[in-house]
């Protein structure tokens, strides 16, 4: 508070709110925030210090009220250095947008567009065709569609064509996303009967066909990816279960959870199916993310047959799950990428982060370790390690990709400890999120780019 000394008559020691309001500080209060929110704060601040019984002139009551707006007014999503070392961190915003993404957003929200409206014709047009002839182009598909998230599109996928109906699904299947939302969860919500078929480590051919029945609406293979069972395992091919469905007059659906457009083993990465290649063995719709691999804006795409999709488009669902023009610029922004493979690696953020070597990371640590140092002062111990990094979002789990962090310990007991440190750290004007293993908070460093930005914001970093 910007008072001065304690005052036996609080109130004659304190202005009224309109003086404040009136004065010269008061005025740019109101110019930066508006009356309503200025003459609250006026209020909060005097109110407090009647209570305190201290006194304070019009331009400290204002300073005091400015404060309280500037905290309150400051957007409470915030940009952060992601030192996790998890790429697509769920928590933390998963694919960091490509700048042709972020600018292509930002141009269709601030103004009309043809978001549905045919230019040619005059008349209403199909917010997806913004997007669905580049998805059918990368996948080949028929046709496709686009839904705020790869749940929803699943959800809409099973309600279209298994409402009141089965549908037989592998128990090795059956998985758990992020927030405890689960693939039986989501079928019972969509109007349709999980069966379950097989075992959790081994499901075979006869397993479906036994399950099939006048009762079955479709059949249905949920890609497991964001866990992996190993060992004495069987799972049915994309192929037969293909064959299978349409022996029996059923459409057959995969569920690819992450999804991504090209194969990563190009790039050195594990590779990771693609809509192509489930397409191309006989699947008629297939479901994945936009925000995860893809390194998209947050959406579930839809991509299979012309007639099924025609289907999709017509469940009154679509329309309380569709995007809005912003997430559509910004996905056709991303989706233009991919159409120039020889350059995705570098325009696409999560790609780029993904197959960055390790050497890189760690000359990145060696230079960065001073200015660190120097920041934590003389209670903690800064060294540069090895440590591995992991793609995140439920994709590619058991796969780790060999980074270099800035492993930070403190000295001696009582030196200062790594949670409070990593409290500090949070509390910068761009928060830095690490992590705490083995009793040393590490910073990996694979997701940072801007070092330079990274060590102004340590300027005058402290732990007091």
């Amino acid at each position: 508070m910007a008072t001065t000394a304690a005052s036996t008559d609080s109130r004659a020691a304190l202005p009224s709110v309109d003086r404040v309001l009136r004065s010269e500080a008061g005025a740019k209060l109101v110019a930066a925030h508006g009356r309503a929110l200025a003459l609250d704060a006026v209020r909060e601040v005097l109110a407090e210090l009647r209570t305190e019984r201290a006194a304070a002139s019009e331009a400290g009551v204002a300073a005091d009220a400015a404060a309280r707006l500037a905290e309150l007014t400051a957007p409470s999503q915030k940009p952060v250095f992601n030192l996790t070392g998890v790429v697509l961190h769920t928590n933390l915003g998963r694919a960091p947008m490509p700048p042709e993404a972020a600018a292509a957003a930002a141009a269709a929200m601030q103004s009309a567009t043809n978001l549905e409206f045919d230019l040619d014709s005059g008349k209403r047009g199909d917010r997806d065709a913004h997007v669905e002839s580049w998805i059918c182009r990368l996948t080949g598909a028929e046709a496709a569609t686009v839904v705020n998230n790869n749940a929803a599109a699943v959800l809409l996928v099973l309600n279209t064509f298994a409402l009141r109906k089965e549908v037989p699904v592998s128990r090795g299947e059956l998985i758990e996303i992020g927030g405890a939302f689960r693939m039986p969860e989501i079928m019972a919500r969509a109007g349709c009967r999980l069966v379950e078929v097989g075992t959790t480590n081994r499901t075979h051919l006869k397993d479906y066909a036994g399950a099939i029945s006048k009762k079955t609406g479709m059949l249905m293979k949920v890609h497991p990816s964001n866990y992996a069972i190993a060992g004495f395992t069987k799972t049915v091919g994309d192929a037969e279960l293909a064959r299978l469905a349409h022996e029996h007059g059923l459409p057959y659906a995969v569920d690819l959870g992450s999804g991504q457009l090209v194969d990563l083993a190009q790039y050195g990465l594990p590779h990771e199916p693609t809509p192509a290649e489930a397409i191309a063995a006989g699947a008629d719709l297939v479901t994945f993310s936009g925000d995860k691999l893809l390194g998209g804006p947050q959406c579930g795409i839809v991509v299979g047959k012309a007639a099924l999709m025609a289907k999709l488009d017509r469940n009154p669902l679509k329309r309380a799950l569709r995007l809005d023009k912003g997430r559509l610029a910004a996905l056709e922004a991303v989706l233009k990428l991919y159409a120039d493979p020889e350059r995705l690696a570098e325009r696409l953020p999560t790609l780029r982060l993904l197959i960055r070597e390790q050497g890189e990371i760690r000359a990145a640590a060696e230079r960065l370790r001073p200015a660190m140092t120097h920041a934590v002062g003389a209670g903690f111990a800064v060294t540069v390690a090895e440590c591995a990094s992991q793609i995140g979002s439920g994709s590619l789990p058991v796969d780790r990709l060999a980074s270099a962090c800035l492993a930070i310990r403190a000295k001696a007991k009582g030196g200062g400890s790594v949670e409070r440190l990593a409290a500090a750290l949070r509390a910068l004007p761009k928060p830095v999120v690490g992590r705490i293993e083995d009793g040393a908070l590490k910073l990996d460093l694979r997701c940072l780019e801007d070092e330079a930005g990274f060590r102004a914001n340590l300027d005058g970093f402290s732990l007091s």
